[in-house]
């Protein structure tokens, strides 16, 4: 991979960390109103349902969609099982140190 290569995908990178943050900082807010599970629950409607929507504009045809909804699923729960996965064993290791959340638990 090439220099320039590689400062593109840090650039990627930095810019994929602070989308999602903003989306955490966003979800943070809304437990201050809101119950954090029904926050939580509202996030992974809101991913499904965009994930949904990214996979059928990307693809060609009604026919490409249906015949792709499989593959698509799969890497989607597959993506949020490593994502999941890595965030558990991030908070198995500070959580003695973890800071608590501006809501009740």
């Amino acid at each position: 991979m090439s220099q320039n290569e590689k400062d593109k995908q840090l650039e990627a990178d930095k810019k994929f960390i602070k989308i999602a943050d903003q989306f955490i900082n966003h979800a943070n807010q809304q437990c201050n109103e809101n119950d954090h599970q029904l926050v939580n629950a509202s996030l992974l409607y809101a991913s499904a349902r965009f994930s949904a929507f990214i996979t059928a504009s990307l693809s060609e045809s009604k026919e490409a969609f249906e015949d792709g909804t499989d593959e698509a699923v799969e890497f989607y729960v597959e993506e949020f099982e490593k994502m999941l996965r890595e965030h558990m064993k991030q908070y198995k290791s500070t959580f003695d140190k973890k800071v608590s959340p501006p809501y009740p638990h």
